[in-house]
């Protein structure tokens, strides 16, 4: 694989590298300078990543930023973006570095983006570095995903970069020393909601306009209607980033960070951060500490945010728009996609001849009483053949002796709304194992040790996450372990990396 530069080549920005924080205007990109060590060391390596690029791990320094080789540009993109529902302004990467742009086997470009490796001219207050709790979480996840089926980039290499970076987990006055680290993740582009919203923002149109003549020309170069361009663009965008999200529902995932910022225009999932899996079903959880007040990005209100986050979208590209009321009928015409599409997840995960609003609100209510793990309930219930409710008593903390009718009665009105043929698709689209946060916290606990086997032995799991893998079910296929309720890293997170 050879390093090309289109974007930079493509799209104006500063070629100098200079890392003082500052407002960057009238740029897409800044230059940036991955940080060197003298002690990076590869713990982990991603095969079916590298095979798409034909690349050998012996090039392994190359994605750690350590071996700047010819064609390589490294820069930093600029982007706004909502945090939180409040306009943020400039933020921009400041600790991921793109390295530059490969071709994979088939002749698709993807860019290779280093999270973890330095300062550049966003980092603010930062110092540009990552930890190897996070970077394992996300280089873990980024692949889980991708083999769920779910819209992600990946995640080629994880690198210890030798040198301690100082933390705060919780932002409470505890820092402490952690290990560094650097992921090297892969994607058509790192492009956001939020790289347009910036220039929107300061009333740069040019800048603006070629950043989506950009997109189009090289991203969606299918799209060939000139006068109909832009809005058979945002299309594509609001039906990937619809499904996407939907696919987030169907496995119990929850972002945790939804911010305009982390909305890829591919529709893929994007910086991974505090997210995590509903074990207990709770529509209104949130892995993340930032927010568990405002509880914003929390789990059932996932398919609401992406809305508003294509609003903001639509609203950053008007005005390159000259009938804005067709931007109006785009949202009008999400909502109705959004809804058909969650209504339609439901029946594929229940296997039901058609859709039944009340026997899923009963459904919903009752798991939610009864803290029903997710994930198994719907792994056994594509087995149960009678309304017996043992045989889903695994998914269970506990039956409360209440509602046990309620579930019976359920469970026979159920089973007459679906057939063998509809429950044998079942397991297709509900897994049996995903990265629930307290795997992934024993994957970390080990490689702060030093030992990195979980972390294969988890990337191996969840390669085929819809198999059955019996050999696992001891250690895997179960509720959340008692010491991991109120564990840190387990229960709920922050954005610190």
């Amino acid at each position: 694989m050879d390093w090309e530069a289109r974007f930079l080549q493509k799209t104006p920005g500063e070629v100098a590298v200079n890392t003082t924080p500052r407002e960057v205007l009238r740029a897409c990109w800044v230059g940036a300078e991955p940080e060197k060590h003298a002690n990076t060391s590869l713990i982990s390596w991603t095969d079916s990543v590298a095979a798409m690029f034909g690349i050998q791990k012996a090039r392994h320094l190359e994605f750690a930023g350590q071996k700047i080789v010819t064609g390589m540009q490294p820069f930093a993109h600029c982007y706004g973006g909502h945090q939180f529902g409040q306009w943020a302004g400039q933020l921009g990467d400041g600790r991921a570095i793109s390295i530059g742009e490969g071709r994979n086997q088939i002749g698709t470009y993807h860019e290779f983006q280093l999270k973890g490796s330095g300062l550049t001219a966003f980092s603010r207050r930062g110092d540009g570095k990552a930890v190897l709790r996070s970077s394992i979480r996300e280089f873990l996840c980024s692949e889980a995903m991708h083999a769920l089926g779910v819209a992600s980039t990946r995640a080629l290499s994880l690198h210890l970069t030798g040198q301690e970076v100082m933390r705060d987990m919780f932002y409470d006055g505890n820092p402490v020393m952690e290990p560094g680290a650097i992921i090297c993740r892969v994607a058509p582009s790192f492009i956001r909601f939020g790289s347009f919203q910036i220039h929107t923002s300061r009333g740069d149109l040019a800048t603006l306009e070629s950043l989506v003549n950009h997109t189009i020309s090289e991203h969606f170069p299918h799209i060939k209607d000139e006068r109909n361009r832009l809005f058979l663009w945002l299309d594509e965008i609001i039906d990937s980033t619809i499904e996407m999200v939907i696919d987030w529902m169907r496995v119990g995932f929850v972002h945790g960070v939804m911010n305009t910022d982390n909305m890829s225009i591919h529709g893929l999932t994007i910086d991974y951060g505090p997210y995590g899996w509903i074990e207990d079903f709770d529509p209104n959880w949130t892995p993340n500490t930032t927010d568990a007040n405002t509880l914003r990005y929390r789990f059932g209100h996932q398919p609401r945010i992406v809305l508003w986050n294509i609003a903001r979208l639509l609203e950053a590209i008007s005005p390159l728009v000259e009938n804005r009321s067709i931007l109006q009928e785009k949202i009008n015409a999400a909502q109705d996609k959004m809804a058909h599409s969650h209504e339609k997840m439901w029946v594929n995960k229940l296997g039901l001849k058609q859709y039944d609003e009340e026997l899923i609100q009963q459904l919903v209510e009752l798991m939610y009483h009864d803290k029903v793990d997710m994930t198994m309930f719907f792994r056994l219930l594509s087995s149960l053949s009678k309304p017996e409710l043992h045989q889903l008593e695994p998914a269970f903390l506990d039956i409360h002796t209440a509602n046990q009718v309620d579930w019976k009665i359920w469970l026979k009105k159920y089973l007459e709304q679906t057939c063998d043929e509809h429950r044998a698709k079942m397991n297709l689209i509900n897994p049996k194992y995903v990265l629930r946060n307290w795997m992934a916290q024993l994957a970390i606990d080990d490689a702060e040790k030093g030992d990195y086997a979980k972390i294969e032995l988890l990337a191996n799991l969840l390669l085929n996450p819809y198999e059955e893998g019996y050999e696992f079910e001891k250690d895997w296929f179960r509720r959340r372990p008692e010491w991991a309720l109120n564990r840190p890293g387990c229960s709920m997170l922050s954005c610190s990396s």
